[in-house]
């Protein structure tokens, strides 16, 4: 059986990983050892802010639909209770949404929802 090296998929493996790390700072961006540690680390921070990410819009969304609502006299746990006993399926980006870009519109859901 013939011997294999494995030099060349091993730094191609290695470019990979450093061509992700440039711009890092000292050795994590040109020592494979503290690049892959940085990269895998940076790695778990963006998935875990991609549901931060979430939470901060959704949070958002409320304060505005909040605002909006008490310009009409109602507090956003009634506007969204009422909003549910109305079968009014509209979800909180899109109620957001229409508070900012066409409150007459809003005025309209907001009076549907008081009768």
């Amino acid at each position: 059986m013939t011997r294999i090296k494995r030099g060349v998929m091993t730094k191609k493996r290695h470019k990979k990983l450093l061509k992700n790390t440039k711009g890092y700072w000292g050795q994590r961006k040109n020592v494979f050892k503290r690049a892959k540690e940085t990269f895998l680390r940076a790695m778990a921070f963006a998935t875990a802010s991609r549901k931060l990410k979430k939470r901060d819009m959704r949070s958002l969304f409320i304060s505005r639909i909040k605002a909006a609502a008490e310009q009409h006299n109602l507090s956003y746990s009634t506007f969204m209770n009422r909003l549910k006993v109305a079968h009014i399926d509209l979800n909180r980006k899109m109620l957001s949404q229409i508070a900012i870009y066409d409150p007459q519109a809003f005025s309209a859901i907001v009076a549907t929802v008081k009768k």
